[in-house]
């Protein structure tokens, strides 16, 4: 299609105002959506932790009047223990195959049972974005206390 004489297309400048105009549109808007990424896998792993993840324990201890032990750890959850003490009635898998072992940062949940801040259950906790215990955005099933290693 050609262009008549009094009909122009865009200029360079104009082009590049246009891109340095959305430029600070982006600049501006992604630092908002940024921190709600962190609040949102923050907020599942609460979820698996104290939901998703202590059903399956729960359903466990029901089955075997025990949560599995450290060494068997949360893969107790998908196949049955070889590893002493042996289930008595596992009647699993308690979790999906792959489901909620993994944090929202691709770390696997840190389980200890007896747990050292809940002796008669277990700990269960995801050492957040900075992968290192006792950071300021742990998530863990115990409330008031901070983990110190």
């Amino acid at each position: 299609m050609k262009l008549k004489q009094d009909e122009k297309g865009l200029t360079l400048i104009e082009i590049m105002l246009v891109v340095i105009i959305m430029g600070v549109l982006v600049a501006l808007v992604v630092p908002q959506f940024s921190g709600r990424t962190e609040q949102a896998r923050q907020a599942a792993a609460n979820a698996d932790i104290n939901a998703n993840i202590a059903t399956a324990l729960e359903l466990y201890y029901m089955d075997n009047g025990a949560y599995p032990s450290s060494e068997q750890g949360l893969s107790a959850l998908h196949q049955k223990p070889d590893v002493p003490p042996l289930p008595l009635a596992w009647n699993g898998p308690y979790l999906k195959k792959g489901s909620a072992t993994k944090d929202p940062w691709n770390e696997s949940y840190v389980y200890i049972s007896p747990g050292e801040h809940n002796p008669e259950s277990y700990d269960l906790f995801s050492k957040g974005s900075d992968r290192q215990p006792g950071g300021e955005d742990d998530v863990c099933n115990w409330q008031n206390e901070e983990f110190n290693e």
